[in-house]
């Protein structure tokens, strides 16, 4: 934050100082009571399992000058830097965010989607960078908790700004959108992620398309006219729909694609534009993100080719889809989180890599796919098995056990109970008691001249084992 003092604050979120100097400045927003950058404001969040008032006089000790609550009326004794009194301090936080975002001046784009926000707002952000200053989502700030934090950190010299924009309920969609108050917005697909919350794709749908509640008349939607539920998508009133995709009705579309080297290339056409794109990082699901890229940067008047230039020099990040050498050895570490269509997408990343001697997928459970994740599981390790060169399937947690079924059924019905586990090996562990144990078996399996990748939701921790073999 900049030129923003407690009493600017307790005025936007309709609080009460109760103790500390109101003209402080305050530079910095945290939710971590360990983690400050100094003269930071701490937000104590009521969780299920914590309450954040507890470390309120530690956020003191670690650098903070203020915080709210709302669990004082008065200031306790001692109380080391100022203190609001608000009802509610996620409420206030997200009143916060709609504050600053009306003191920027500058556009923002909203990335939002089933798979892909991350890696499409990255390459948003590179191909918007040939021509702008250009700000972007660190991390996964993307909740109705990220998102007022990372306008926070929105600078006066930043020109353009690509936000990320992630849901997981109902109504969540609504209340991140009208405090971001995106001027374009990009929708990259609709898939199964988070479908235990929200209980069908529709619905799913739905609640994205509450990322248009914040935009204004005048705003521009960008949709994956390939994917079967957005292409059928029509705006809201004022707001104008941009489709981008492989098929010719798209208005931004991707021609003479292939892929080399497992990258792929495509020419960009919109209009009368026609620009080759030769990207860096793995798979043809990348091509996309690219043409989202692509679109955006041209809708805010860069030139094609910088943005294609840029595009080429982009070459992914750590958990996502990150490609490293490593004693003759190809790691991919894609364990940021996983879906069945991204899991599907990875493994055919690693199905392409046709000069490796051997393909190996390591894969762990993909959560918040409600009632149907047992059919997810087992069509994901059906997928792994249909794709002929995979030689090694490794299997960790619970879930991921149907993957592994899945697998061995297809193997069945392809080869026979004789034949079935020779063009496939499967090797299953259980979670968490052993990734120890996991870790040892791949260390002893995998040689030079092999391709592993490693992909499972965040929360299965698979990323210990990718780091094992990472350089």
């Amino acid at each position: 934050m900049e030129n923003i003092c407690v009493k600017d604050i307790a005025d936007a979120v309709g609080g009460r100082i109760l103790c500390g100097d109101p003209s402080a400045e305050v530079d910095n927003i945290s939710t971590d009571s360990r983690v400050m950058r100094g003269n930071d404001l701490f937000i104590p969040i009521i969780g299920e399992k914590n309450d954040g008032h507890k470390f309120i006089e530690r956020a003191f000790s670690e650098g903070a000058c203020a915080s709210f609550t709302s669990e004082h009326d008065e200031a306790p004794e001692d109380c080391r830097g100022a203190l609001i009194r608000v009802d509610d301090t996620v409420k206030a936080l997200q009143a916060l965010g709609r504050f600053l975002r009306g003191r920027l001046k500058l556009p923002l784009i909203g990335v939002t989607g089933s798979v892909g926000k991350t890696t499409t707002r990255e390459m948003i952000a590179c191909a918007l960078s040939a021509e702008y200053r250009t700000f972007k989502t660190p991390a996964n700030h993307n909740s109705q908790i990220g998102v007022p934090i990372t306008i926070s950190e929105i600078s006066e010299r930043d020109e353009i700004g690509v936000l990320e924009l992630g849901m997981s309920e109902p109504g969540e969609m609504s209340v991140i959108s009208q405090i971001a108050r995106v001027n374009c917005a990009v929708m990259t697909n609709i898939g199964v992620a988070h479908i235990e919350n929200l209980g069908s794709r529709e619905n799913i749908l739905r609640e994205k398309l509450h990322i248009q509640d914040g935009m204004a008349e005048g705003g521009t939607l960008f949709v994956n006219g390939d994917n079967d539920l957005l292409k059928t998508v029509l705006p809201k009133d004022g707001i104008r729909l941009v489709r981008f995709g492989r098929n010719s009705y798209n208005d931004c579309r991707a021609e003479d694609f292939r892929l080399e080297d497992g990258c792929a290339q495509f020419t960009y056409v919109q209009g009368e534009i026609r620009v080759p794109v030769k990207l860096s990082v793995l798979g043809e699901h990348m091509m996309a993100d690219a043409l989202a890229a692509m679109a955006v940067a041209c809708h805010y008047g860069v030139s094609p080719e910088k943005a294609a230039e840029a595009l080429a020099g982009f070459t992914g990040f750590k958990g996502r889809q990150m490609v490293m050498k490593n004693h003759g050895i190809t790691v991919i570490d894609d364990t940021y989180n996983a879906s069945p269509d991204s899991m599907k997408a990875a493994l055919r990343v690693l199905s392409s890599m046709h000069s490796a001697k051997r393909r190996i997928a390591v894969l762990s459970d993909m959560l918040e796919l409600g009632e149907d994740s047992a059919r997810f599981h087992r069509d994901v390790g059906a997928f792994a098995a249909s794709l002929h060169n995979l030689n090694l399937l490794v299997v960790y947690g619970s879930l991921a056990q149907g993957i592994a079924k899945g697998a061995f059924a297809q193997e069945l019905s392809m080869h026979g109970l004789e034949k079935a586990g020779e063009a496939l090996k499967i090797e299953s562990f259980a979670a968490p008691g052993d990734m120890d144990e996991m870790i040892e078996y791949l260390k002893n399996t995998l040689a030079e001249g092999d391709a592993v990748l490693f992909k499972g939701s965040n929360s299965m921790n698979l990323r210990i084992a990718a780091e094992e073999f990472e350089p």
